[in-house]
């Protein structure tokens, strides 16, 4: 499956954005889709999972009650909307999809968030 991130940008810090990834190739409703995060220096972390079905939601610690993932599989998308922003919250965004537990076999290339304090 082929994902392509987008949404990123740069907001100040209490914003708000909104990632989306597409994605194409095989069929979207088979896979656990997730968010992940990079920030310079640092290795990539765990930002937010959906179920195949949408009906379950996983959450990091850090954005739990700021950021809302969600799918829409008749539209091939799932979205990550991020409230109240942080400095913290600075990095690149990636979107992955998956179907064995606890494993993403596909990444989306990236896009950037930078919140500014």
């Amino acid at each position: 499956v082929q994902l392509q991130a987008s949404g990123g940008g740069l907001v100040q810090a209490g914003g708000s954005l909104r990632l989306s990834c597409a994605a194409s190739g095989r069929t979207f409703s088979n896979y656990r889709m997730g968010w992940f995060r990079q920030a310079p220096g640092k290795e990539r972390e765990f930002v937010a999972a959906i179920n195949k079905s949408g009906s379950s939601t996983y959450y990091a610690d850090s954005v739990k009650g700021r950021f809302t993932i969600s799918r829409d599989n008749a539209k091939n998308t799932v979205n990550l909307q991020m409230n109240s922003l942080k400095a913290e919250d600075t990095a690149v965004y990636y979107c992955a999809a998956g179907n064995r537990v606890n494993l993403y076999d596909y990444w989306g290339q990236g896009t950037q968030v930078t919140v500014s304090s």
